[in-house]
């Protein structure tokens, strides 16, 4: 095992009220402190009442997905906590991942894209 799933994070145009959806449909805390993140006008998370963690993530001008148009596809990518960020990173390379944004000077966390292309991130827990 490289790393444990921290949260799953999603693309929006306002982070608070998809958070606030998300709440009334699964029960859970919304913005809940917790140290992992800070939270702000372009970040909000959901600690959902069965354990996962749902965080929403502002973008300008977003352009949600169509569903089954390829040209708009779905919008979401996966947070893996780490404790040793630099071996995590060398291990996602070998079985295949390419590295997005963030080398090793990046100290708490790196974008990744797996095989396929989705991408990930590993974050310093």
């Amino acid at each position: 095992m490289i790393a444990e799933l921290q949260c799953v994070v999603l693309d929006c145009p306002d982070p608070r009220e998809l958070a606030e959806f998300y709440a009334a449909v699964l029960g859970g805390a919304v913005d809940r402190p917790d140290r992992r993140w800070s939270l702000d006008e372009g970040w909000s998370t959901l600690h959902t009442a069965a354990g996962p963690v749902l965080a929403f993530q502002r973008v300008v001008d977003h352009r949600p997905p169509r569903w089954p148009d390829p040209a708009r596809p779905q919008q979401f990518h996966l947070d893996f906590a780490v404790t040793d960020l630099d071996l995590a990173h060398e291990r996602v390379l070998v079985l295949g991942a390419t590295v997005l944004d963030g080398g090793p000077e990046k100290r708490d966390w790196r974008i990744y894209a797996d095989p396929a292309g989705h991408p990930f991130c590993l974050v310093h827990h």
